[in-house]
This record gives C-alpha cells, sequence and structure tokens, in this order.
C-alpha cells in the first residue's frame, strides 16, 4: 500500500519514446526526482516523495528502458542527450519554470549537467551516492565489462554485458547487493531487485554503451564548475558501487555541501530515510527558504505526546487506562494523541486531544487489512512492507516534536519511532516510554529458511540497536510479567528471549483496559444484558478488519450443528466496523450486530466466546473467567507464538486452527468448552498504575 496517492500522471511522447510521469502535492517549490540508470525506475524514490509531497510540488517520472515508460530498441535512445532532455521535457510538460533535481547515481550526473546547461530551471541540485565519469570506476568492474564472459562467474565478474543478457536475474540480485551492502538491508535489497526485474539485460547494455556516444553533452570538471546553484551532496563511505572519491571531487568542483554517512553504501537515501530526508530538508529551508520545523518556546504544563498502534483497538484501550492513571500522578498534564483511524474515532469518543497532525498519517491499520487473506495475515510481512508508510509517519513525527516541545513521548509498539531514533540518535527530540507486548519477530518452520533467516536478521537489529544505544527508550515497559516472554530464541547466534528480555525491560504485568472486577458481579451484568433468561449465551467476535468474515462463516455453519445439542444456545454475532451485517446469512438463535458498545462488559458475562486470536480480547476474557475458543490468523507470528504461550500460561482458551476446524469440530469445542469451562488464573487488575508510575518518574 502506498503511503500517498499521486494527483496527476501522464505520458509524453519524446519523438516516439513514451516517458511516464506522476505528480504528488502542492507547493511553491518543485522537486523532481531524476531517474536514475535504468536498471531501476521511480519506485526507488518511495521513501521521500510521501514526505517531500506534503511541502512541495513533487514530479517523479520512470527512465526510458523501465516503469511504465517505453522501451526502444535503438542504442541512440539512450544516448546522454536523450537522458538529459527527458528532464527539460518532463518540466514543460508539467508547466514546471524551475525546480530542485535529485539524483541518484547516474542521475547524479544527469541533474548537473541540467543545472550547467540550464541555470535558469534549476534552484538546488541533491546528489546520492554521484557517478561521473570525472572520477575512474572500480577497476574491477571497469574490467568485467571489458572482458570476455565467463561461465559461471563470481562477484564483480558479473558486472558483464554478455552475462546480462545470459542471466539478468543473477546479475540484478548480485548488483543489488552492493547498492544496499549495510547489514540488516534485506528489504531494500529485496525492493531493488523487484524493481530492477522490470527491466532486462538488452536495455541494459544499451543504455551503457550510450554513455559514451553523449552528442553535445559533455560531463567533465568544467560542466560541475559552471554550476551556479546550491547543491547537496551525499555519500557513504562504504559505497561498493561508485568510489565516495566521486562525490568529494563534485562538491569541491560545486562548490557543495558534502554529507559523508559512515558505514553507508550507494543507495544511502533507502537505507537511511529519516537521516535523508530531514538534512535535505533542512538543506532546502536554508537555500529556498522552504519549509523547516521552528520549534516553539512556551512556558506551559507538563506535555506528552500518545503514540498509539492502530493495529488494534486493544492498544488504544489500555493506553487510555495507562493515561487515566497517569493524570492522577500529574492532574496538570496535557496529552495529545498522534494517532489513525479507527484508534481516533475511540479517542474522540473519550474526550481525548488528538494533535491535528494526525490528519498527516498514512493508515497502517488499512495496510495490514490489504495484506490479509482467508483468515491469513502474515504479520511479519506485512510490517516488513509497510516501510513506506512507516517512514512517513515518522516524519510526521518528527515535525510534531521540532516544532512542538513535550516532556514526554510514550510510544505503544510506534516501530517507526523507535527504529529510527536508534539508527539516528541525533534525532531524538524528547525522553521516550516505550510499551510492548511482545518481543521478538517468529519465524514459521513451514515456511522454510529463508523468513528463518528474516527474522533472524531483524531480531539482531534490534538486538544491536538496543544494546547500542540503551539510552533511547529512557523505560522500556513489557506488557507483562518475565513469564510472558516466549520460551525462545530470537534466532540462530542470538540470545534467548527469557533471558535478554529482562536486562533492557520493566515489567508492568497485563494493562487492561477496564479490569472485569469493575464491572460489578457477573449476575448484574447478565441481568441487565438479558443473558439470565436460562438459555447459554455465546458471542463471536472477530476484530475490527475485513480478515474476520472467512470466521464467521464457518461459524455460522457450525452453530446449527451445535443447536441440536444444546436448543437453547443463543449466538450474537458482533461483525465490527468493516463488515456488513446484511453479506450474512443468519439461522434460528443467531442475532447479528454490526457494533456493540462496552463489548468486553459483554464478554465478562456471556457463557462462552469465539474470537480470533488477538491478546486484548482473550486476556479480557481471561481476566472474566470467561470459557472461549480462539483461531490464530494462519501466518500470524504473534497470535500463534506470543499470544498463544501466554493464554496457556494462564490456563485461558482453547486454541483452535482454523484450517483444522471444519464446522463438526468448532460445534463439538464449543460444547466441550460449555460444559467444563476451565479456571484461569487471575489477570492482574493494577497493570495501568503500575506503568504510570514508572511513567511518573520521567516526567
Amino acid at each position: 500500500m502506498r503511503a500517498k496517492l499521486l494527483h496527476t500522471e501522464g505520458n509524453i511522447d519524446r519523438d516516439g519514446v513514451k516517458l511516464h510521469y506522476e505528480v504528488y502535492g502542492q507547493g511553491e517549490h518543485t522537486i523532481v526526482f531524476v531517474p536514475t540508470w535504468a536498471i531501476i525506475h521511480s519506485r526507488v524514490w518511495k521513501a521521500q516523495i510521501p514526505y517531500f509531497s506534503e511541502h512541495f510540488r513533487v514530479i517523479a517520472f520512470d527512465p526510458r528502458g523501465n516503469g511504465k515508460s517505453d522501451r526502444p530498441l535503438d542504442p541512440e535512445d539512450y544516448a546522454l542527450d536523450k537522458i538529459v532532455g527527458d528532464v527539460i521535457a518532463v518540466m514543460d510538460h508539467t508547466e514546471t519554470e524551475k525546480a530542485t533535481l535529485v539524483g541518484l547515481s547516474f542521475s547524479s550526473a544527469i541533474a548537473f549537467v541540467v543545472a550547467a546547461n540550464h541555470p535558469d530551471r534549476v534552484e538546488a541540485v541533491v546528489s546520492t551516492g554521484g557517478w561521473s565519469p570525472i572520477v575512474p570506476p572500480y577497476a574491477e568492474r571497469f574490467v568485467a565489462y571489458e572482458a570476455e564472459a565467463e561461465d559461471n562467474p563470481e562477484g564483480w565478474n558479473k558486472y558483464n554485458a554478455d552475462y546480462w543478457l545470459r542471466d539478468y536475474p543473477d546479475f540484478i540480485s548480485f548488483f543489488m547487493s552492493k547498492v544496499h551492502n549495510e547489514p540488516h538491508s534485506t528489504k531494500q535489497q529485496e525492493d531493488a531487485v523487484a524493481w530492477g526485474l522490470d527491466g532486462d539485460g538488452t536495455m541494459l547494455r544499451m543504455t551503457q554503451d550510450a554513455r559514451s556516444d553523449g552528442a553535445s553533452i559533455v560531463i567533465d570538471e568544467d560542466m560541475y564548475r559552471r554550476v551556479a546553484c546550491p547543491s547537496l551532496i551525499f555519500v557513504g563511505d562504504a559505497d561498493e558501487v561508485t568510489p565516495p572519491e566521486t562525490s568529494h571531487r563534485i562538491a569541491e568542483l560545486t562548490g557543495g555541501e558534502l554529507h559523508v554517512i559512515q558505514g553507508a553504501g550507494h543507495g544511502l537515501h533507502g537505507r537511511y530515510p529519516a537521516m535523508f530526508n530531514t538534512t535535505m530538508r533542512d538543506f532546502l529551508a536554508k537555500h529556498l527558504g522552504t519549509y523547516k520545523p521552528s520549534r516553539q518556546r512556551l512556558k506551559r504544563a507538563k506535555r506528552a505526546l500518545y503514540l498509539s498502534s492502530p493495529i488494534g483497538l486493544g492498544h488504544a484501550r489500555r493506553d487510555l487506562a495507562v493515561t487515566r492513571e497517569l493524570r492522577k500522578l500529574h492532574p496538570d498534564l496535557q496529552v495529545d494523541w498522534l494517532a489513525q483511524d479507527p484508534v481516533t474515532r475511540f479517542l474522540n469518543a473519550n474526550a481525548e486531544r488528538v494533535h491535528p497532525a494526525s490528519k498527516l498519517l498514512a493508515n497502517e491499520s488499512a495496510h495490514i487489512e490489504a495484506e490479509c487473506g482467508e483468515h491469513d495475515l502474515h504479520a511479519f510481512q506485512a510490517i516488513r512492507s509497510m516501510d513506506e508508510i512507516l517512514i512517513k509517519n515518522f516524519m510526521v513525527f518528527q515535525e510534531v516534536l521540532e516544532e512542538e516541545p513535550y516532556d514526554l513521548v510514550i510510544a505503544d509498539e510506534a516501530w517507526d519511532v523507535d527504529h529510527y531514533w536508534h539508527e539516528h540518535p541525533d534525532l531524538k527530540k524528547a525522553t521516550m516510554a516505550w510499551f510492548t507486548d511482545f518481543v521478538g519477530w517468529l519465524p514459521f518452520a513451514e515456511n522454510g529458511p529463508r523468513e528463518a533467516f528474516l527474522t533472524t536478521d531483524y531480531n539482531a537489529e534490534m538486538i544491536e540497536h538496543v544494546e547500542r544505544h540503551p539510552d533511547i527508550r529512557d523505560r522500556a515497559i513489557f506488557v507483562g510479567t518475565t513469564e510472558d516472554v516466549v520460551d525462545q530464541s530470537f534466532g540462530e547466534g542470538l540470545p534467548e528471549m527469557r533471558n535478554w528480555t529482562p536486562k533492557h525491560f520493566e515489567f508492568s504485568d497485563y494493562i487492561i483496559g477496564r479490569h472485569p472486577s469493575e464491572f460489578g458481579t457477573r449476575d448484574d451484568l447478565r441481568a441487565e444484558f438479558g443473558y439470565d433468561d436460562g438459555r447459554k449465551t455465546c458471542i463471536v467476535s472477530v476484530g475490527g478488519s475485513g480478515v474476520g468474515e472467512a470466521l464467521i462463516r464457518r461459524i455460522l455453519k457450525a452453530i446449527p450443528l451445535a443447536r441440536t445439542r444444546l436448543p437453547e444456545l443463543r449466538v450474537i454475532v458482533v461483525a465490527g466496523p468493516r463488515l456488513d451485517p446484511d453479506m450474512f446469512d443468519l439461522t434460528d438463535g443467531v442475532e447479528m450486530r454490526a457494533f456493540v458498545p462496552d463489548l468486553d462488559r459483554h464478554l465478562a458475562a456471556c457463557d462462552l466466546a469465539l474470537v480470533q486470536g488477538g491478546l486484548t480480547t482473550c486476556m479480557e476474557l481471561a481476566a472474566a473467567g470467561t470459557p472461549f475458543l480462539y483461531f490464530p490468523l494462519r501466518n500470524h507470528f504473534e497470535q500463534n507464538f506470543h499470544v498463544a504461550s501466554r493464554l496457556e500460561r494462564y490456563n485461558a482458551g482453547r486454541k483452535m486452527i482454523f484450517a483444522e476446524s471444519d464446522p463438526d469440530r468448532i460445534a463439538a469445542a464449543m460444547l466441550e468448552e460449555l460444559k467444563a469451562p476451565r479456571i484461569p488464573m487471575s489477570v492482574a487488575a493494577n497493570g495501568a498504575s503500575r506503568a504510570a508510575a514508572m511513567l511518573h518518574d520521567l516526567l
């Protein structure tokens, strides 16, 4: 799912070659992201476009040879003069008088050529990983291209046009591993390979051979000296694709502002987007007078910015409980919420202050729902594929903190903030408390060694972050006890979770929005809801996303089977906000409701519940002592491992595997749980107050 949608797109005819362009946002100034070598298309800028289009008019276009642009078959169509002309043509077609040009690798040179030869059209140039013929390429790369292709080349010997024609996918895989050569760059590598495979070896060979046929275009030191506009040059000192000396020389010749990133490779704008975006933003603000946050200096009461994960309303309920307890300790505390729908609806209903910047956030819960299948959510991969949304939302958060002073940031599984502040500690602008109810990504054995490798890599990065910069999380709070940490390893060569987590977290015990002990007696609740009429009441609740449809349909088929043995069974199905109750066919004894206010009170009063595997609902049922069946989503590591482990410890609920649960099995399990309900361990009632006491010390 995209973090920002374009508002205009179109095609330009360049002497029979179609160029596809896209326009995002509005603003007094325009940024043109210049396509790099046609090995990749404009999606390479996905970490920049959503953010900068909030403040600028942004244009991106695919290079000839890739993406949605044409793939001409004549090598002359890839000559430098044609590619430089493409930039001007796109600007003309979109009525762009002047723009900042942003170039990566090869397009760094293109951007500077345009700036030197069309100074009235360019306000500034931003270059990253700049390529230029003024500095010789790495010798092994140059030699490989000129040599005869080997049968089974290794390393840079794959940089050979004949080999591109023979095994282009293998070359792309190798090359992108060099573009993103930093540790823990698996997602960037996968993206780049996917985009690279939109091209082909024939096209790539033509682009390379055409560079020597520049016609009137000359890229030399005199050209760079003619650049009069401001320039910002990024370079990673570990760049294995283009010698870092290239960018140093460009900066010398243009008088540009050079930023050397230690340990970074060629595609640093994708691997370190928070640093890249903030540096580029501040550079443009300095030279063009564009947007830059100015921090307010107001004397005021204590303020906290609360980030509540939108993936499940359980986070919001527990976060509100913590906030109410914290206000008892700090009655004058102002809490602003940076949140998304549906959390914002919940907060508004509880008269909480939602920060105006919340409207700028890209919706994470919509992305998660889009990743779902039939009772299936690959949660780990869904989080990985949310990277474009996460960097956009981090930049919104960062600007809020740069504009307004907050004494405390409370981050409930705000993965973006935790990740980017650990990567760039200088970006941290406030004290932070970090909440989570699980630690560690876990693979499914049936998904193979690749998933095990990826989860281990993600865990290793998190461990390195925390151990290298322990001061980023001023307080890390695990929502549970030490026994709730799963008894597994973070991965091969990494520590055991139960050994590592207590060294880096404090434990609040479980936090429930409202503990069932506050609801009054069970008999009173049953009388209030009409559940005391001698029937057995079962509630089916599958959460707030469309992924619950398959489970509801399966349960509806099981209900008649259960009622043949228990005629007095009444079932209330809560469809939730994303499912239309009219889409289901109901049988006798079944009521369908779109929404039930105070659902937690109903769950405490009913005789049986059938739910998904979300932690909040399951723990509310455990606290109420209500028997329940829970159906973890397939491929959802948190529900299948972390939640299931915790519920087993509490002796709460019966785990059901959806794929193995036909209507007969579901009906039998319902009757068994009603006949012999298990007695769960008590769930803490003071988790919110314990957590608030931990936060109290930070204010």
